[in-house]
C-alpha cells in the first residue's frame, strides 16, 4: 500500500470535525462529542500498542487488525457491553468512509477497516412502568418541598410526553404551551423537532413549577434545574428515579425485580398508549421514532396484552398421549420412535 503523506491523519481528522459533521452532515453536538471520544480512544490504543505518539500516528497505522485489537479492547479491559462497542465502530466506519472522499490513495485501506463487522448485541428484555407502579413511583414524590414538586413535574412530564432523557433536559419555558391545545415542544435527534400533547394535569403541574421558579415564559434557559439553580443532568434525573422507585417499592413490589433507567419512562408511555389503543403509527410519531419498525417491539413486550389475548384465543388439540416411560431393557431407538 502507498504511504501515507505525512499529516494525513490529522487533517483529515480536522476535516472531519470541523466542516464534515457539523457543516456538511449537520449533526448535533452530541454526535460529534461521541465521535470524539471513539476515535480520541482508537488513537490513544493504537499509540500504546505500537509504542508510538500519537501525534506521529498516520492513517496506514489505523491497520483493520489494529482496530479488531481496539474493539476487544473496549470489551475484555473496559467492560464494554457489544452495543457500546458498536457504537464506536460506527464511529471509526464513519471516518473512514470520509477519508475516502479525501484520499483516494487509500481507498483500499478504508474498504478493509469497513469491512470490519458490527458485532450482535445482547437483546434485553425491554423493563418499563405498569400504570400502577408509575403512580406509586408519583406518589412517593413528597410535594410539600420545592424538590420534590420539580421532581414530579419532571416524572409527570417524561410519562407524559415519553421523551428521551435529553429532550427532556433541553426544554425550555418557550418549548411550553400551557393554554389549550397543550402541548410541548421537543428537540430530538438529527434536530428534528416534534410538539407532543400535554394532559391538562400534566400542563397544571408544569405551570406550578414555571410560576414557582419565577422566569419568564419566553426564557430560552433549560426548565428543569436542580437545587443550586444549574441546568439538571442526565445523572441527576437517574438519581431520581432511582430514588422514588425505591421509596415506591413498598407500595409496588414488583418495582424491586426491574431494572429501571431514565430510558425506562419512555417505554412505559409507548405501552400505556398501546394499552389505551393508540395505533402504532401514532406513538411512533408521538415518540420521535424514525421508523415504525422501531415501534413495533413495544407489541411485543406488553405482558398484559399477552395475556389477555391467550385468554380469549381457544386452545387446540389435547394434551396429547404420555410419553413413553423408559424400560432398562428397551432399545433407545425404539424408545425414541415412541415419543
Amino acid at each position: 500500500m502507498t504511504t501515507s503523506v505525512p499529516n494525513a491523519l490529522a487533517r483529515a481528522l480536522r476535516d472531519f470535525f470541523t466542516d464534515h459533521l457539523p457543516l456538511l452532515r449537520g449533526v448535533s453536538p452530541h454526535t460529534v462529542h461521541s465521535y470524539r471520544d471513539s476515535l480520541t480512544l482508537l488513537l490513544r490504543f493504537v499509540a500504546v500498542h505500537r509504542d508510538r505518539e500519537v501525534a506521529t500516528l498516520d492513517i496506514c497505522d489505523l491497520t483493520p487488525a489494529e482496530i479488531t485489537d481496539f474493539l476487544h479492547h473496549l470489551e475484555t479491559d473496559r467492560h464494554n457491553c457489544a452495543a457500546t462497542r458498536n457504537v464506536r465502530l460506527a464511529a471509526i466506519h464513519a471516518f473512514f468512509r470520509h477519508v475516502a472522499t479525501l484520499h483516494p490513495a487509500e481507498l483500499e485501506h478504508c474498504q478493509r477497516v469497513l469491512a470490519v463487522p458490527f458485532k450482535r448485541a445482547h437483546q434485553r428484555t425491554v423493563e418499563y412502568l405498569e400504570y400502577d407502579e408509575m403512580q406509586a413511583v408519583l406518589g412517593a414524590v413528597d410535594r410539600t418541598t420545592a424538590d420534590g414538586r420539580r421532581d414530579y413535574a419532571l416524572l409527570a412530564a417524561m410519562f407524559n410526553t415519553g421523551a428521551r432523557v435529553q429532550e427532556i433536559l433541553d426544554v425550555c419555558p418557550r418549548d411550553l404551551q400551557l393554554v389549550r391545545p397543550f402541548q410541548v415542544r421537543l428537540r430530538g435527534k438529527g434536530r428534528k423537532e416534534r410538539l407532543c400533547p400535554l394532559w391538562q394535569q400534566t400542563a397544571e403541574v408544569l405551570r406550578l413549577h414555571l410560576s414557582e421558579q419565577g422566569v419568564d415564559a419566553g426564557s430560552a434557559e433549560p426548565f428543569f434545574r436542580n437545587h443550586r439553580g444549574e441546568p439538571l443532568s442526565r445523572f441527576g434525573v437517574r438519581y431520581i428515579l432511582g430514588k422514588y422507585c425505591d421509596q415506591a417499592r413498598a407500595f409496588a413490589p414488583t418495582l424491586g425485580k426491574k431494572r429501571l433507567h431514565p430510558h425506562s419512562m419512555r417505554h412505559s408511555t409507548a405501552v400505556h398508549l398501546l394499552q389505551a389503543g393508540v395505533d402504532v403509527v401514532t406513538i411512533s410519531h408521538w415518540l420521535g421514532h424514525a421508523s415504525v419498525t422501531v415501534t413495533n417491539r413495544y407489541a411485543t413486550v406488553d405482558l398484559k396484552m399477552k395475556r389477555e389475548a391467550i385468554a380469549k384465543a381457544k386452545p387446540i388439540g389435547d394434551a396429547g398421549p404420555v410419553p413413553a416411560s423408559w424400560r432398562a431393557d428397551a432399545s433407545i431407538l425404539d424408545w425414541l420412535a415412541k415419543l
